[in-house]
C-alpha cells in the first residue's frame, strides 16, 4: 500500500477520521480535505480541488454524508435536496471524476459508505433509506463499468456506530434498547469499521467488487 495515494470524505471526525488512520497506518498518503477546500455541495469546489492533485488518485472513500430524520410529514424540498446532494449526487460525481485518473493506471479501489437503513427500514429515515439504497445501486452498477480497468467498488453498510451522530440521532435510553437488539449487545466503533474499509482498499482485495458488506454486530439478522 506505500506509495499508494487515497481520497478520503468526511475524514474530519467519526468513521472518516477512523478510515484516514487505518490508511495511513497501511503506508497510505491520504488526502483529506476539509469543507473549506473542497465543499460536498458545490461541484465546482469538487474540481478545483481535484485541479490541485497532479498525481494519481489510487483509492476514493466516499464516507461523507448527513442523516437529517425526517418522517413523511415533516419533509420538505431544502431538506431533500441537500440529504440528496451530500449523500448520493456529489460522490457519483466525484467519483466520476477520479475514476477517469484511475482508468489510466488500470488500478483503483472505491469504497461507498452505505447504511444498514439501506437494508431495512425505520421511522424518519425516509430520505436517508432512499439515497442510501440509491448508493447501493450505484456500487453495483460502477463494479460493472469500471472492472475491465482493474477497478474494484465496494460499499460498507455500517450498523450503529459509536459516534457522535449516532449519539445525536439517539438518547441514551434508546442505545441501551439498540445494544440490547443488538447480538453483540454493543455499538460498533469506528476503528472496526475502517479496518474493513482498509482490507476493501488494499491490494489484499483482488477479486471482491460489486458487494454491499453489512457490519452490524448481527443486528439485521433479528
Amino acid at each position: 500500500m506505500k506509495k499508494r495515494v487515497a481520497l478520503v470524505t468526511g475524514a474530519s471526525r467519526g468513521i472518516g477520521a477512523a478510515i484516514a488512520s487505518a490508511l495511513e497506518k497501511d503506508g497510505v498518503i491520504v488526502l483529506a480535505p476539509p469543507r473549506s477546500v473542497m465543499d460536498m455541495l458545490d461541484f465546482p469546489s469538487i474540481e478545483r480541488y481535484l485541479s490541485t492533485i497532479t498525481g494519481p488518485i489510487d483509492i476514493l472513500v466516499n464516507n461523507a454524508g448527513i442523516n437529517t430524520l425526517a418522517g413523511l410529514e415533516e419533509l420538505d424540498q431544502v431538506h431533500m435536496a441537500e440529504m440528496l446532494q451530500l449523500n448520493l449526487v456529489a460522490p457519483l460525481m466525484l467519483t466520476k471524476l477520479v475514476a477517469e485518473r484511475m482508468k489510466s493506471n488500470h488500478y483503483g479501489r472505491i469504497v461507498n459508505i452505505s447504511s444498514i437503513w439501506s437494508v431495512v427500514a425505520k421511522e424518519r429515515r425516509l430520505v436517508y433509506s432512499a439515497v442510501k439504497s440509491a448508493v447501493n445501486g450505484v456500487t453495483r452498477t460502477l463494479a460493472l463499468e469500471l472492472g475491465e480497468y482493474e477497478i474494484l467498488v465496494n460499499a460498507i453498510a455500517p450498523g450503529y456506530v459509536n459516534t457522535e451522530l449516532t449519539s445525536k440521532n439517539n438518547s441514551a435510553e434508546q442505545l441501551r434498547q439498540i445494544c440490547d437488539n443488538i447480538p453483540l449487545q454493543r455499538l460498533a466503533e469506528p476503528q472496526e469499521i475502517a479496518e474493513i474499509v482498509a482490507f476493501l482498499c488494499s491490494e489484499k482485495n483482488s477479486y471482491m467488487t460489486g458487494q454491499i458488506l453489512v457490519v452490524d454486530g448481527g443486528y439485521v439478522c433479528r
